[in-house]
C-alpha cells in the first residue's frame, strides 16, 4: 500500500530542512570564522536601547523618600450629604438613610455612626463606593 500524499509531501520537507541544516554548518565550518563571546554582548544605554559598545551612564542617586509603592494616591473631593435616617434595625446593625436632595436611600452601617443615632434624625455624612452601590460613612447628627 502506498503512501498518502500529505504523508509524501511531509516527508520530502523534513528531508530538505534537514539538508538546508547541514548546508549551514558545512558553510561555517569552511568559513572558519567563529563568534567570541565579546561579539555574542549587547549593551542597554541609559534610554534602553541596545548597542554593541560599551555605556558609560552617569549614575543618578536616588532618595529612599522619593520611592512610591503601589499606585498613586488620587485626590478625592470629600463631599457632604444631608439625609434623614429613614429606618434602622439596632438588633441588625444597619438601616437607610434618605438623601434630601435626591430622594435615594443610602446603606449605612452602625460602625460608621460617629454619633448615638435614631431613626428621623437629621444626619451629615459622606458617601463610599462599596460593592453592592454607595453607603454612608462618617455618620453624624446635624
Amino acid at each position: 500500500m502506498g503512501e498518502s500524499f500529505a504523508k509524501k509531501e511531509r516527508n520530502k520537507n523534513k528531508a530538505k530542512k534537514k539538508e538546508q541544516k547541514a548546508q549551514k554548518l558545512m558553510d561555517r565550518k569552511q568559513s572558519g570564522t567563529k563568534s567570541s563571546f565579546e561579539d555574542m554582548i549587547a549593551y542597554v544605554d541609559e534610554y534602553g536601547n541596545l548597542t554593541d559598545q560599551p555605556v558609560n551612564a552617569v549614575r543618578t542617586e536616588i532618595k529612599l523618600e522619593d520611592i512610591q509603592l503601589g499606585a498613586a494616591k488620587l485626590e478625592v473631593e470629600v463631599r457632604e450629604y444631608e439625609g434623614v435616617l429613614a429606618s434602622y434595625d439596632p438588633l441588625k446593625g444597619y438601616g437607610f438613610i434618605t438623601e434630601s436632595v435626591s430622594g435615594n436611600k443610602i446603606f449605612v452601617h452602625r460602625s460608621s455612626f460617629l454619633d448615638p443615632i435614631k431613626e428621623n434624625d437629621l444626619l451629615v455624612f459622606e458617601q463610599e463606593k462599596g460593592p453592592r452601590g454607595y453607603s454612608a460613612v462618617q455618620v453624624r447628627k446635624k
